[in-house]
């Protein structure tokens, strides 16, 4: 965060890490999938894939966390949905992330512009949060993949 930014702090909180586990793997078919008309299969498999490699990009610095709620439809955050945080990206303007309001976390996309400090939901059902000048307002980290079922 730019130090420009009035009551917005560029401190990020660090949550409990848990102990490392092994890799899992899985099957990287080579081929691409057609989302309109079908293609021909192809009978051979890639590397095997963990998808820890292309969900985290910086291990000591991301966690996981669940979506509640509705505020965020509109950015493909479900209420349930898993959530790849990265503490190590910049919290900077339209970036969505969790953020830490007098003690309680939500996820908003950060908007940033004339000085001011704007936590954005992604649902019209829900009102921005201004938090300039605020003091309780602390970045946990930058929301950088959504995992959820279909």
């Amino acid at each position: 965060m730019s130090e420009s930014t009035p009551g917005f702090s560029g401190t990020t909180a660090s949550p409990a890490t848990a102990a490392p586990r092994a890799p899992v793997t899985c099957p990287l078919l080579l081929a691409r999938v057609a989302a309109g008309f079908p293609s021909p299969a192809d009978d051979y498999m890639d590397r095997p894939l963990d998808i820890a490699e292309h969900l985290i990009r910086h291990p000591e610095a991301t966690f996981f966390l669940r979506a509640q709620g509705q505020s965020m439809i509109g950015a493909g955050i479900h209420d349930g949905d898993l959530l790849v945080v990265d503490r190590a990206v910049e919290p900077v303007h339209n970036k969505v992330a969790i953020v830490a309001v007098d003690g309680e976390l939500t996820v908003k996309r950060l908007h940033l512009r004339a000085g001011r400090v704007a936590l954005l939901p992604e649902n019209p059902d829900y009102e921005p949060l201004d938090v300039t000048g605020r003091d309780d307002v602390h970045v946990w980290g930058v929301v950088t993949y959504v995992v959820h079922a279909l």
